[in-house]
């Protein structure tokens, strides 16, 4: 796709095809017969819908960066290089439909919101804050239940509890809809979330929790706060919950796709929760604000190294190398492009004419 030199990493913007990084992704969806079984149900369609939502997520959230640099809004948190571990997995799931799926995205999950059919252009009104956005003005975090979105929960942690409850809550109402989130590798750390997944195993609720190991909490490198790194990292965490699960390579985007496929079966089939572990690495700093701080955490090394596998551009060369012809990913590139800016036009739109009525704070408002 398009690079853009002012909003993408240095190491994309440089990226070059590496036969040894190409073979590997290749040779991951071949490793495991169950995954590589599942990979042959996928068609064209399906095949390009994955890409545009890699390519939506990616121009989306350089949209957000554009607007931070012209002051239009005064962070956002991007999913640069983890686009990969929220679009396979959403596009795992019933996205539509009387019957679809519930997902808990976190911040750097926003792709999922635009996958399950949030209109682009609310994702950039609920970073603005006007009256006709997600949430009205009120929280940049962004959902909708109606649609099977639940915002994110700020508390770190505190979203795996409300998964496990609308878990439940499906199950109880006879549906075999599931219902699915991400926690971070710090986020692992809270108390709360070692709880849920303890009940959510016992009582065998179909959920699908993935542990999105970027290699960073805020601005703590993995090795600084869990005692596994370097020797498996949180490979064995399925079994110590007594799950069924494992782990895919977060910046490929069909690996994603069939270990959740795979885990999302388990679950509609009543054999309880599932999780997953997806290994990434974050591109960037926590937001926008402190990028200078992410290239100080870690070596230009490891930058490099990500840099090489950019979820996008190797499912590029995945499908090319399988018959989709470029020209073809060309034009569904072109197609989002165009759905991004008619949503940024809109969103402006509405930040001129539809900002939230300041007696509107006090409205909606509950205590105890």
């Amino acid at each position: 796709m398009k690079r853009f030199a002012a909003f993408e990493p240095p190491e994309y913007l440089a990226w070059e095809r590496d036969e040894v990084v190409i073979r590997e992704y290749g040779a991951t969806l071949e490793r495991d017969p169950e995954r590589a079984r599942v990979l042959r149900t996928l068609d064209r369609p399906r095949l390009l819908d994955m890409y545009r939502g890699l390519v939506r997520n990616r121009l989306t959230d350089i949209t957000l960066k554009r607007l931070v640099r012209q002051g239009v809004i005064s962070k956002a948190w991007l999913g640069t290089g983890e686009e990969a571990s929220t679009i396979g997995p959403v596009h795992a799931l019933r996205r539509s439909g009387a019957d679809h799926d519930v997902i808990a995205p976190m911040i750097r999950n926003g792709g999922g919101c635009h996958e399950f059919g949030m209109p682009v252009a609310d994702i950039i009104r609920a970073y603005m804050g006007t009256s006709d956005g997600p949430s009205h003005g009120r929280d940049g975090h962004y959902g909708d239940m109606s649609r099977g979105i639940l915002p994110p929960v700020s508390p770190i942690g505190d979203v795996v509890p409300v998964t496990v409850g609308i878990a439940l809550s499906l199950r109880a109402r006879g549906s075999d809809s599931v219902a699915m989130t991400w926690i971070g590798d710090g986020s692992t750390k809270a108390g709360v979330a070692h709880e849920a997944m303890n009940f959510a195993a016992v009582q065998r609720v179909p959920a699908v929790f993935i542990i999105q190991n970027n290699q960073v909490a805020l601005g703590t490198r993995l090795d600084q706060h869990h005692l596994a790194a370097g020797r498996g990292n949180f490979d064995d965490w399925p079994r110590a919950y007594g799950m069924w699960g494992g782990v895919f390579d977060g910046n490929n985007v069909l690996d994603a796709w069939a270990l959740t496929t795979l885990a999302v079966a388990r679950c509609r089939a009543g054999e309880g929760p599932a999780l997953l572990v997806a290994e990434t690495f974050r591109m960037g700093g926590h937001a926008t604000h402190d990028e200078a701080e992410a290239r100080r955490t870690f070596s230009a090394e490891l930058f490099a190294e990500w840099g090489r596998r950019d979820p996008i551009a190797l499912y590029e060369e995945y499908l090319v190398e399988h018959g989709i012809p470029r020209a073809d990913l060309e034009t569904a590139e072109s197609e989002v492009t165009a759905e991004v800016e008619r949503a940024e036009a809109e969103a402006l739109e509405s930040r001129e004419a539809r900002m939230p009525r300041g007696e509107s704070a006090v409205l909606g408002v509950y205590s105890a």
